[in-house]
């Protein structure tokens, strides 16, 4: 959609860079790092609010609010929908605000949900509605992925590109496995020690359903602790990064990518692993919940928000590792390989959600941690793919575009569970990754193939 290399100066300011070629002999190698590192740490904190009502939704009732099961995956859903919607807004804003802009507004965008949150937590009696709107603001940080990965692409060659968004998204990703984890750790205790607790708000007590045990919460803290961190990354953006100008076609122009089946074929692709990462991270604690929690096991059964994490950060790390692999064998072959793993992993979870006792738990859950490893690599190898596959111009498109329909995943993975058995999911993700398989193989990996990649 844009042409990364820099054009001669036609926007000025501190913003721009004047002279950029990522593939010439002057690459500023210390620069594009710098802005990796900045960009990577901001959209960690996407990450990190975009999840933030999977790590609060399951213990909403606990906390006196009345809310049933399926609604309860209509919140899970809401950032998953917003998160889509917003990433086909994001694709379009790099070389229009360019890089530095583009990630100081987005993570000053993240305030919102997060003091929004804080609030609406501390009253049982926020009105279903609100919560609703709350989770779809939230999908602000899902956004922007589409806009902070094809704005870093910018700043490295081609050789480099499978390490560098492995990296960016991988680290990005992790950010789901950071709230999920650090959520019931930071609303045990009193934020700051009570220096702003008029401002902050008073405790909770978090009571099981099942077992009656109470505990004292503050779970304003799974929104107000993030703040400071946002405001860091604020500042750390306007001070720190600049903005490659890319030369914009016109928006009629910019549409070509649809009519390359390229396109189709790697947003397929993409769907099948980052689908299947974001979906089932956004929806994994409530599986657990459900599945093997107190209700209905009783004692015996299993605190989803001591597994939930696990997904994510067994994903993420796959999506870091992998990277570098996919650079060295070819992206074609990794997503092969990573289609084979979904598509077996997701079998056997299927056999999983209807136990004789909370002892088949560990099977259930190695399933889905296989899921969440095979995603994370057809994630970084299909990363790697699209610059090879696209030209410059292209590949920021392909890779907003892709990403902006992978972001559903959420959305269509909590309507599709509040809906139908849960094991009809597994089912069809099964049958989407032989497709995927098929798919990556002919046009990608084999010998022969029409983009080797």
């Amino acid at each position: 959609m844009t042409d990364a290399t820099a054009q001669p100066p036609t926007r000025t300011g501190r913003d721009w860079l004047q002279q950029w070629d990522p593939e010439g002999p002057d690459w500023n190698k210390a620069l594009a790092w710098r802005t990796l590192w900045i960009t990577t740490f901001n959209l960690t904190l996407c990450f990190i609010v975009w999840f933030l009502v999977s790590a609060v939704a399951p213990v909403l009732n606990d906390l006196g609010f009345d809310i049933s099961s399926a609604q309860l995956y209509w919140l899970t859903a809401m950032p998953g929908l917003a998160g889509g919607l917003l990433r086909m807004v994001w694709t379009f804003l790099p070389p229009i605000w360019g890089t530095r802009k583009l990630v100081t507004y987005t993570t000053a965008m993240l305030l919102i949900p997060i003091v929004g949150w804080a609030i609406a937590v501390q009253n049982p009696g926020t009105p279903f509605w609100v919560l609703m709107i709350l989770s779809f603001l939230t999908g602000i940080g899902g956004g922007a992925f589409a806009g902070f990965m094809p704005s870093t692409s910018y700043f490295f060659p081609k050789a480099k590109s499978g390490t560098a968004l492995g990296i960016q998204a991988g680290i990005g990703n992790f950010g789901v496995s950071v709230v999920q984890l650090g959520t019931p750790f930071i609303v045990s205790f009193m934020l700051l020690g009570g220096a702003f607790q008029g401002i902050i708000g008073d405790s909770q007590q978090l009571v099981d359903e099942a077992t009656g045990a109470t505990e004292e919460v503050w779970y304003q803290n799974a929104g107000y602790a993030w703040a400071s961190l946002t405001v860091i990354g604020v500042i750390l953006a306007w001070f720190m990064l600049r903005s490659v100008p890319v030369k914009v076609s016109k928006v009629s122009d910019q549409f070509d990518i649809f009519k390359n089946k390229h396109t189709w074929i790697m947003t397929v692709l993409y769907v099948m692993t980052f689908g299947a990462f974001s979906g089932f991270a956004a929806v994994f604690a409530l599986l657990i919940k459900d599945t093997y929690g107190t209700a209905v096991f009783g004692e015996a059964g299993i605190d989803p928000l001591k597994y939930a994490f696990l997904g994510a950060l067994v994903g993420s790390a796959a999506r870091v590792l992998f990277g570098p692999v996919a650079d060295r064998l070819g992206g074609g072959k990794v997503t092969v390989f990573s289609a084979v793993g979904i598509a077996a992993s997701c079998a056997w979870t299927a056999l999983q959600l209807s136990p004789d006792s909370v002892d088949d738990f560990p099977k259930f859950l190695w399933g889905m941690l296989a899921i969440f490893f095979f995603s994370g690599v057809g994630n970084a190898s299909t990363f790697k793919q699209m610059p090879s596959i696209f030209d410059r111009r292209q590949a920021g498109g392909v890779i907003g575009w892709t990403s902006a329909i992978a972001a559903f995943g959420p959305f269509f993975f909590s309507v599709i569970l509040a809906s139908t058995p849960d094991a009809a999911l597994f089912w069809w993700w099964t049958a989407l990754s032989v497709i995927g398989i098929g798919l990556a193989w002919f046009y990608y990996a084999r010998n022969g193939a029409e983009k080797p990649s």
